[in-house]
């Protein structure tokens, strides 16, 4: 049974007028964010990136197929992949930069899971080494309620996400993209794309699969790890920064609030079992976007207008990283 997204982005709900409480979360949480960077959190439990292996929603019963592109910014150029149409752009290689506060700056962009995967459940169950121990190769990645998969929403994003920064002058490699093959690359694999690059930042994209009622973003942050191939060492504090900046961005760009359910209110999470994270020697977090399972996220998720701003939210937040005195 394959995965098949919704034709078009469903109608969105009127934003209500902010009150009160709203404003004073978007003034506090950038503070707590903030407040972050002085003590590291060891997150656990929630669906996360590696970890899940949700079994896919019904599908729609439409076939296969590209769908109508969604709105994008005026922040995207005329190449950029304007809804979820599967753009292919060629081997996931590096595509140099032009002119621009970030040129000569790698950036690696990792979509989580692939499509494919729940296709191929004999190769992504294979264990690789993650340092601290083994794991599955990769999973399938989870989907929303109507069948709109992480693996299509993560690619969607990347691919906004890459033209926005190759604005700025940055050379963008991608771990897989529209051409990819069937199935994975390995959670491994993924790490050393970034490390080869000798990349000054990379962000593997996601979007959670938790319960209904679940919702919010978080960032998940490499644990200090000196076990097998694992050195997190030398990246556990130039992560955290990049960390802290996408979270308050991708809050002040999206109106997503951090998660309710993760990371007591800070958007933040520490993990020490992602092999993604583990096997990393450049600056690398993982974001999950939002809960798919949850309809209020799901219905931002499935927007195409939406994804731009959070691609626009993850693009500033590594900017200010890379820029950084």
């Amino acid at each position: 049974m394959s995965y098949t997204g919704p034709d078009f982005d469903p109608p969105q709900q009127r934003r209500p007028r902010r009150g009160p409480l709203t404003v004073a979360l978007a003034a506090l949480v950038p503070g707590a964010l903030l407040g972050w960077l002085v003590y590291e959190e060891v997150g656990g439990g929630g669906s996360g990136a590696e970890v899940r292996t949700a079994s896919p929603a019904p599908a729609s019963s439409a076939s296969p197929r590209s769908s109508a592109p969604g709105t994008a910014s005026s922040a995207a150029s005329s190449d950029a992949s304007p809804g979820d149409d599967g753009k292919v752009s060629g081997t996931p290689s590096a595509r140099p930069g032009g002119t621009g506060p970030l040129k000569g700056k790698v950036v690696v962009i990792d979509p989580g899971h692939n499509p494919g995967n729940f296709r191929h459940t004999a190769e992504i169950n294979r264990q690789v080494d993650i340092g601290t121990n083994r794991k599955e190769c990769d999973t399938t990645g989870t989907s929303t309620n109507d069948g709109y998969t992480e693996a299509r929403f993560s690619l969607d994003v990347a691919h906004r996400l890459r033209t926005l920064l190759e604005q700025q002058g940055a050379t963008v490699k991608l771990t897989r993209d529209g051409d990819s093959p069937a199935w994975g690359p390995c959670v491994d694999e993924r790490a050393r794309i970034g490390n080869t690059a000798r990349a000054d930042a990379a962000v593997s994209i996601h979007a959670d699969g938790s319960a209904p009622g679940n919702r919010g973003f978080h960032v998940i942050l490499p644990g200090s790890v000196h076990a097998g191939a694992a050195d997190t060492r030398p990246i556990v504090g130039p992560s955290h920064d990049l960390g802290v900046r996408i979270a308050g961005n991708f809050l002040r760009e999206t109106g997503e609030p951090p998660s309710n359910y993760l990371g007591e209110g800070t958007g933040l999470v520490t993990r020490t079992d992602l092999g993604g994270l583990n096997l990393s020697t450049v600056p690398k977090v993982f974001i999950e976007c939002g809960n798919m399972r949850d309809s209020k996220d799901a219905a931002l998720l499935t927007s195409g207008a939406w994804r731009q701003k959070a691609a626009q939210g993850i693009s500033e937040g590594i900017v200010s990283f890379l820029r950084r005195s």
